[in-house]
């Protein structure tokens, strides 16, 4: 483990852990002008994170949720304090600390904390992905009949005319399921199941999750199937992805 992805880890975990006080305690939220909530724990996260960073890495860009874009160059690290707002505030412990590390807008180093959970997945670009220490893959292949999609909600699914798309994979999969935001990606990463469909990207919230499903072995695209930079993706085990892009231009 390099030094840098060594930091990324020890600090998604202390960021992660300060959001665990807030957590179903009943505290409320806010309203960002994007219609998504922000709590006091997504703030309390992302200050630990920079407060970390300005330490260890002064003068390096920082790209965070809540802060916004602080330095410049062709380096950046990225910040998602909690990644399912939603999820934080209802009580349900499906969401995540993301950091990542970026060259040119290609993340090298990535790691994800669950802090409800307990779980951290964590990838260095040509490295691997591990799963709390251990290696871990996407899923082998299986008849259609046998798997099971993830996606990020109905209602957004509608909004970017993407419910067609998912209503055609249902008839042919064996289960679709609402595990979303990180939580889905990260379920792909460790072959728990085969695809995480998600029509609304920020790049705090994909980037560290590209790498640690790709580094697994998946695939992180668009959903005409291009990688890079995008503002929607399927992550996904290689062998379901043509299904998922004949499903998608369809609808």
């Amino acid at each position: 483990m390099s030094p840098r992805l060594a930091f990324a880890v020890e600090t998604a975990v202390a960021a992660g852990r300060a959001t665990l006080p807030y957590f179903q305690t009943g505290a409320g939220f806010e309203v960002k002008a994007d219609a998504s909530p922000v709590t006091a724990a997504d703030r309390a996260a992302e200050r630990v994170v920079r407060e970390r960073l300005e330490a260890a890495y002064p003068g390096e860009a920082i790209l965070g949720e809540e802060e916004g874009t602080t330095g410049e160059g062709p380096t950046r690290w990225v910040v998602d304090p909690i990644d399912g707002t939603k999820s934080f505030v209802a009580g349900v412990p499906l969401y995540a600390t993301l950091l990542s590390f970026e060259e040119e807008g290609r993340p090298l180093v990535a790691c994800a904390y669950f802090p409800a959970l307990g779980e951290l997945l964590a990838a260095e670009r040509g490295l691997g992905a591990t799963w709390n220490g251990r290696l871990c893959r996407v899923s082998a292949e299986k008849p259609l009949s046998q798997a099971v999609v993830c996606h990020a909600g109905l209602k957004s699914l509608e909004a970017e005319g993407r419910l067609a798309g998912l209503t055609e994979l249902a008839r042919q999969v064996m289960a679709t399921r609402t595990w979303s935001d990180a939580y889905g990606h990260a379920l792909v990463a460790t072959g728990r199941v085969d695809a995480m469909v998600d029509p609304v990207l920020a790049p705090w919230d994909i980037s560290a999750m590209s790498l640690i499903v790709e580094e697994a072995g998946g695939l992180t695209t668009d959903f005409g199937g291009q990688p890079g930079a995008f503002s929607e993706a399927l992550s996904c085990a290689p062998w379901i992805q043509p299904t998922l892009l004949q499903a998608f231009a369809r609808g």
